[in-house]
């Protein structure tokens, strides 16, 4: 099954290169309406004043190339479709397109096609009486005695080097010339643990085995070097530093750290730590990324460029662009840390004595112990049949507190806020968390000077607040608010009846909305009382014995 969103195979490239200029945030691309078969990105505020740097290949690699179009980047991208690299058309009217009498530099991947096509393009153009000059990149070390590196990632930074050169208004020939010289001081080497999937592709297979990694592969898919048998990124990190490291020996470099598509945020950034950490450490001096650059499509892959610097090279890289995909160097640092101190958030509490407080907080907790397999029955019925078990786990650590007479009973503010506190930390899943808030809130109400009927009702507040429950939603709610408003506006009495009341209405309820139940069909609801709510009229039943 095809693992990628289209609407058209055909139309495809045209429908993603429409999303990239209408998205661009500098409103500064153009698409050239030449041919539907010629795809051409270009700078929408270009005045041919300067050299024109003009770069393409096979769609599939976003940000690459359309993404580096704009001021002190490319001038124009000229897109192939997936994979494949655009006509000798196509390059001659992108050429033709953009270039003045300063005459016009392409970069060119080391592919046979691009080469092939790019370099009959720059032919024809001189016909035209155009001055075009082309260098080719080849920045992959995965095969060293390839006598044809292929180029990857690194043509992002030739890119950003020559467009900077442009920029600054030098000559075709410098413009040439530097872009050259970064050809030859980018090194890059990727790796992936799968390779991409191609839209309209059914197939599932992966030639990359469960926990491997394949190295050096290109960015089209094709097979890499060697396999190594880890997915640990400081191994994987430590296999790619050691042969650019070998290559760069101890210069200085700026290291393009490359999502090859689809690798997440997250192990972008340990990957970037593990490399900050690397053998490289005392050579870093810029990091750009981790992004994606130079993609293939969703490879879960990634690919590191080293570019030995110069001071040339560190104005280019530090100028300011307006592009959509590149990303703006940060110069290397050590982790920044400041200290603070821990928080240990505990409460202050005092035991004391109060025999009238004792008899309720022991009648409570032994209610709710008692209940323990009763509402577990009950929530197998409508949940995950634990509310008996944790309901029981809170009530035992505060009965056992009360034996050892830790509790304080003559404080309401404290023994409130010291129940919250030891419930969020033995009662299990969310319910712990929410008891604890209710008690928490109400003790803070109480310490503010509020009346306990009062304070109670702004920990329920505060609980349906932070939980997102409610009257009516099938849980301890529909008990406890009523019975808390009673015991405000009535007495004790008037509460036991009211959370008796609340708790029968849940049997009627057949939707839940929130909690476990939520997830359980009406047939299943029908007639069963929540075992929360019941939790709940049974400690007030008991108390007023």
């Amino acid at each position: 099954m095809s693992r990628f969103f289209f609407n058209d195979r055909k139309q495809l490239v045209n429908d993603a290169i429409e999303g990239l200029v209408l998205s661009a945030p500098h409103g500064n691309l153009v698409k050239l309406d030449i041919d539907p078969a010629i795809r051409i990105v270009a700078r929408g505020d270009w005045d041919k004043s300067r050299v024109a740097v003009i770069s393409g290949g096979g769609s599939g690699h976003e940000p690459a190339h359309a993404g580096f179009v704009g001021k002190g980047m490319l001038t124009a991208a000229v897109c192939g479709d997936l994979f494949a690299s655009p006509s000798v058309d196509a390059v001659l009217n992108a050429i033709v397109a953009v270039t003045g009498d300063r005459g016009c530099l392409l970069i060119v991947k080391n592919y046979t096609g691009d080469r092939l096509n790019f370099g009959l393009a720059a032919e024809k153009a001189k016909r035209y009486g155009l001055k075009v000059e082309m260098v080719i990149v080849a920045d992959d070390i995965a095969l060293p005695d390839n006598k044809q590196p292929r180029g990857i990632a690194g043509t992002a930074l030739v890119h950003k080097i020559a467009g900077y050169a442009a920029e600054q208004g030098k000559s075709l020939c410098e413009v040439r010339d530097i872009a050259q010289q970064a050809c030859n001081s980018v090194f890059s080497l990727g790796v992936a643990m799968e390779i991409c999937n191609l839209p309209g592709s059914e197939d599932d297979e992966s030639r990359i085995r469960h926990g491997q990694v394949e190295l050096g592969l290109g960015i089209h898919g094709e097979p890499g070097a060697s396999t190594v048998d880890s997915h640990n990124s400081k191994t994987i990190i430590d296999t790619l530093v050691e042969p650019l490291k070998e290559k760069v020996g101890e210069a200085r470099v700026a290291v393009l750290i490359n999502n090859l598509g689809g690798v997440s945020a997250l192990e972008m950034a340990l990957l970037t730590k593990e490399l900050a950490h690397s053998a490289l450490k005392d050579q870093l001096a810029y990091l750009i990324g981790p992004a994606p650059l130079v993609s293939s499509l969703d490879m879960k892959g990634f690919s590191l460029s080293l570019l030995t610097l110069n001071p040339v090279f560190e104005a280019a890289l530090k100028e300011e662009v307006e592009t959509v995909g590149w990303q703006k160097p940060v110069a290397f640092a050590p982790l920044k840390t400041l200290k603070h101190g821990k928080i240990h958030d505990s409460v202050e509490a005092t035991p004391s004595d109060n025999p009238r407080v004792k008899a309720l907080v022991a009648t409570a907790t032994q209610t709710l112990i008692s209940l323990e397999n009763r509402l577990n029955a009950l929530d197998a019925k409508v949940g995950d049949g634990d509310t008996g078990s944790t309901f029981a786990e809170g009530a035992r650590e505060i009965a056992q507190l009360l034996a050892q007479n830790k509790l304080p009973l003559n404080n309401t503010a404290q023994l409130l806020q010291l129940t919250g506190e030891r419930l969020a930390t033995v009662m299990g899943g969310s319910s712990g968390v929410l008891m604890s808030i209710f008690f928490t809130a109400a003790g803070q109400s109480v310490q503010d000077g509020k009346a306990l009927p009062d304070a109670l009702l702004n920990g329920l507040k505060q609980m349906k607040h932070y939980g997102g429950a409610d009257l009516g939603d099938r849980t301890l709610i529909d008990a406890l608010q009523p019975a808390l408003e009673a015991l405000r506006d009535s007495d004790l009495s008037a509460a036991i009846t009211a959370a008796k009341q609340g708790a029968a209405r849940t049997a009627t309820m057949q939707k839940a909305g929130a909690g476990r139940s939520s997830y359980v069909n009406k047939q299943n609801l029908d007639g069963v009382t929540d075992p929360g709510a019941v939790a709940i009229a049974e400690v007030f039943a008991a108390i007023g014995q």
